[in-house]
């Protein structure tokens, strides 16, 4: 462990095999990494107009000021930029609310004043006294941009939402602005709105887009100067080509070169070095069109790829025998590619906390004609299994010592599996009826698309298949990854929850969606209950078999919904399972983990690469440093890398 604030814990990952890669990948992987690491004031920019200055100004206090630092208020003041930090802004990076700081205002304006004028983050023209009245609510009112994302039921979803997509228009106004520009008859459309802010100006609608020359040219050029270096040591041509088409979306804005740069992408399978780097997922918008900036720079993991490489090589089978309704299925699944990697380096949306698996990329069209690549991520993996043993969460939560046992024995392996049949042929499976626009499910599409990608992978988990092709070894080995889900969305992912708010994000709706619609379903059969032991709430399944019928046919509602876009059916499952919390429960899930001492969140430090160089100046070796600390990571990325 690193360090541990707040509700978080930050680790380590460990970049094992770096070694053994040639002089030219490694140096791949530092160019790529370099560019990761350029983006990072863009998040914190779409994450809210004001997170940069905060971020600025909190460092220039924590650098600077020379009062008492033993003091509760500068203890909290240094809790709060450390959140701040892991946040790339002042909302959770998980709940969406706003966290509020534990040091007084008072103190706050006085350590404030306390700083030299030239280190604070002055806008032209404005005086010191201007940019503290700014902060100050901000900062502190809790009614002031509450959250990130809203996604409440019946709110303007845009007015109410912190993030810096919007500027001044409402939901209303952003749907039908994007309504005029898709066409339900384009056979290859655009991701209209992926990489823009929308704003009124005099009246009219118009988008700032983010490319050079652009909003956010600065960081950008930092970025694409990067890959250019990148190009001349590319391992291949094709991976050359990716990088080049890359550098010229960010060049042009150009939506139908991001398109040509992921089909390029989604070809280049025979690299050992890969990237992502752009403006990609879409969770932090409310309307799910706008793209987070993220990089996650890895090479490939050649023996555990082999487990995702027969999963790839059976896509086929996998898409004809889901019990989904086959007018929604894909007739031929093309260029479904996995890869089990190394993560060197995470950037933008992906760090601190990172996704443990990711497939790409999110065009339905580009899906359906040339694939998808989706990759487990398992030094992260492996890196959240060391933290999570002997921390008494299993005998606290779990039902009985053999469920306990069941996970020791499986949860590893059954926890990368479900990740790889997730990513790999949840979100690659399936397809949109003609006419059906990707957009089609607004608010809840997000919700609805994790759920998919999740019940294809805990369907599968239990089919027979499993073990004739060699990915389990036992047949009772899908129960572990069926408890802990169940458990997880019934029950304990409430520890990420504050007392008195509802479920905000995509993914944590989508597990209580699957589990508390199997629980409801499946109370006929008692197929799962919620049983009482020595005054403790505990999940405990009765039927395994049953629930995974269960899941199947959740499974072919769910596709209908997508395939169709039946945004009311969406809706209300949503609605009904995914949104409201037990308040009894919660609260005694919160005290029960609470006795724990376990941060419910976990991010990462990057490791350091140190260029080594021969009398003439040229590489001779790049070498992967651990010892850096949060802290000095934070505060040196935000010195040498933020350009906005």
């Amino acid at each position: 462990m690193v360090d541990k604030f707040a509700d978080i814990q930050v680790l380590r990952y460990e970049v094992k095999g770096f070694d053994e890669l040639s002089l030219k990948q490694k140096t791949l992987l530092y160019y790529l990494s370099q560019a990761a690491l350029e983006g990072r004031d863009i998040i914190f920019d779409q994450n809210g107009r004001y997170n940069i200055a905060i971020r600025r100004t909190l460092e220039a206090i924590y650098t600077q000021y020379k009062g008492d630092k033993t003091s509760a208020d500068w203890q909290e003041l240094v809790v709060y930029l450390k959140r701040v930090w892991f946040s790339n802004g002042i909302h959770h990076h998980y709940g969406e609310e706003k966290f509020l700081p534990g040091f007084s205002q008072s103190f706050f304006a006085e350590a404030f004043k306390s700083i030299h004028v030239s280190a604070l983050p002055l806008q032209k023209g404005q005086t010191p006294e201007q940019l503290l009245n700014e902060l100050m609510p901000v900062i502190f009112d809790p009614s002031v941009l509450p959250k990130k994302v809203n996604q409440a039921q019946g709110d303007d979803l845009l007015l109410t939402s912190a993030n810096n997509y919007y500027d001044g228009v409402t939901q209303a106004e952003a749907e039908a602005f994007y309504a005029k520009k898709s066409r339900p008859d384009d056979p290859c459309p655009v991701s209209f709105g992926l990489n823009s802010r929308l704003v009124k100006e005099n009246g009219q609608l118009k988008e700032l887009v983010w490319k050079i020359g652009g909003l956010y040219s600065p960081a950008i050029e930092k970025i694409v100067y990067w890959l250019e270096k990148a190009v001349s040591v590319a391992e291949n041509e094709r991976q050359k080509a990716v990088i080049n088409k890359l550098i010229d979306y960010y060049r042009t804005g150009d939506l139908q070169k991001f398109d040509e740069y992921a089909v390029l992408w989604v070809g280049d399978v025979d690299s050992q070095v890969d990237f992502v780097n752009g403006f990609t997922e879409t969770y932090g918008d409310a309307l799910g069109l706008k793209g987070s900036w993220e990089s996650v720079v890895n090479f490939k993991h050649p023996e555990a790829s082999k487990r995702t490489e027969i999963i790839s090589a059976n896509a086929q089978w996998f898409e004809d025998h889901s019990p989904v309704n086959p007018q929604f299925k894909k007739e031929q699944v093309k260029g479904v590619s996995a890869k089990v990697i190394t993560v060197s380096m995470l950037g933008g949306d992906c760090y601190p906390a990172t996704p443990i698996g990711i497939n790409l990329p999110n065009s339905d069209w580009i899906r359906k004609e040339y694939g998808s690549k989706s990759v487990t991520i398992e030094n992260i993996t492996e890196a959240y299994d060391r933290s999570s043993q002997g921390n008494g969460f299993a005998e606290e939560f779990y039902w009985s010592e053999e469920e306990r046992e069941l996970i020791r024995r499986y949860g590893f392996r059954t926890d990368n599996l479900h990740t790889d049949l997730h990513e790999c042929l949840g979100h690659g499976s399936g397809k949109l009826l003609p006419g059906v626009s990707s957009e089609a499910l607004k608010a809840y599409g997000a919700t609805i698309e994790e759920a998919r990608a999740d019940l294809f992978g805990l369907y599968y988990m239990a089919d027979p298949k499993m073990l004739e092709l060699g990915l389990l070894s036992d047949a009772d080995a899908y129960k572990s990854a069926y408890y802990k889900f169940m458990c997880n969305g019934l029950m304990t992912q409430l520890t990420r929850i504050e007392p008195g708010k509802q479920i905000e994000e995509a993914h944590m709706r989508n597990r209580a969606l699957i589990a508390r619609w199997a629980a409801d379903r499946g109370k006929a059969d008692n197929v799962v209950e919620i049983r009482q032991q020595n005054g403790k709430s505990f999940v405990v399944v009765n039927r395994y078999d049953r629930l995974r019928e269960l899941f199947g046919k959740l499974l072919a509602e769910i596709q209908r919904i997508k395939s169709e876009g039946d945004f009311d059916a969406a809706r209300q499952l949503v609605e009904r399972y995914a949104v409201r919390v037990d308040a009894a429960l919660h609260a005694e899930v919160l005290e029960r983990y609470k006795n724990l001492d376990i941060a419910p969140y976990k991010g990462f430090v990057n490791p350091v690469y140190t260029l080594v160089t021969d009398k003439k100046g040229n590489i001779s070796d790049i070498r992967p440093d651990y010892t850096e600390d949060y802290t000095a990571q934070m505060l040196r990325y935000s010195k040498e890398h933020s350009w906005l």
